[in-house]
């Protein structure tokens, strides 16, 4: 996608495009629960110029999300709070692994290429040295007497 330019009009599951009615429509909430949710910091829509909620697809997707864990699981909004700042510091870091193994393996090519560069620069004229295999015999060597 490097080479591509992104169409501004093209809409992605980030795209701020749902008013907070419609948002409600689709989680199956209550419009004073998303309101709700914004200030407790658990689900931040984006805003418009006159500070109107505009809500995405995967803010949607966090409040059926906020909503399971509230009513399915009983988990208070603290503790989601808390478990949605904790999935998106595993998403950080997973995101920071995938850059730095990139990288590493990035690395690792060049290291193998300067390592085939050094290897085809060896001189072809010198014969390979091997180690002489040496006899087990003991030899002694005693002097002649008078000499």
């Amino acid at each position: 996608m490097e080479g591509r330019r992104r169409n501004p009009f093209e809409l992605t599951d980030e795209s701020p495009v749902y008013v907070i009615s419609v948002a409600a429509q689709l989680s199956g909430l209550h419009p004073q629960t998303l309101r709700q949710y914004d200030r407790l910091g658990l689900v931040s829509p984006d805003r418009t110029a006159g500070r109107g909620r505009r809500y995405s697809a995967r803010d949607i997707e966090l409040l059926r999300q906020v909503q399971a864990l509230s009513q399915d699981e009983g988990i208070n909004l603290a503790g989601i709070k808390r478990i949605i700042e904790l999935e998106n510091q595993v998403a950080a870091l997973q995101a920071r692994v995938a850059e730095l193994s990139a990288a590493v393996e990035g690395a690792a090519a060049t290291m193998r290429q300067r390592e085939a560069q050094v290897h085809a620069s060896y001189r072809r004229d010198l014969v390979p040295y091997t180690d002489v295999q040496q006899a087990s015999a003991l030899v002694v060597w005693r002097p002649k007497r008078g000499e």
